[in-house]
């Protein structure tokens, strides 16, 4: 036996040590819904080919879901909702460089390509998480459906 006194366990852990996970729940989302929620997300990047198949093909998944699963449905409103908040944006720097007779293009440009490249990272992750039954939020997105 050791000299040194046995101190009580706390019923809080110290702040750095991980928090107890929770159960598992049968509520999660199945394969399908996963799977379903994921080409959701990146049916969007049918927009690179067809315009507006960004907002149309999302749409389109999620309207053949939505009643169907409650993840389906949460995720269908989120991607179709980022996908419109992406064109808003788009369309406003369209307008800016024919507004400008094109000197504009200068600034809209380069940040037209920085929101292709923002969207097709943010659209791959949104993929990745909704596959592992996450449900994600896109940030900056206008929540007009909802």
């Amino acid at each position: 036996m050791s000299d040194i006194p046995e101190t009580p366990q706390s019923p809080n852990p110290a702040p750095f040590e991980a928090p107890p996970r929770p159960p598992i729940d049968s509520a999660l989302p199945s394969n399908e819904e996963r799977q379903f929620g994921m080409f959701i997300h990146l049916s969007s990047l049918i927009g690179f080919f067809i315009p507006f198949g960004n907002i149309v093909a999302p749409l389109i998944l999620w309207q053949i879901k939505k009643n169907e699963s409650a993840f389906i449905d949460d995720q269908g409103k989120e991607a179709v909702n980022f996908n419109i908040t992406l064109a808003l944006a788009g369309l406003a720097l369209m307008l800016l460089t024919v507004i400008t007779f094109g000197l504009g293009a200068v600034l809209t440009v380069p940040a037209g390509l920085a929101l292709a490249i923002g969207w097709l990272v943010f659209a791959i992750i949104a993929g990745i998480k909704a596959n592992e039954g996450q449900a994600y939020r896109y940030p900056v997105t206008l929540r007009l459906i909802k």
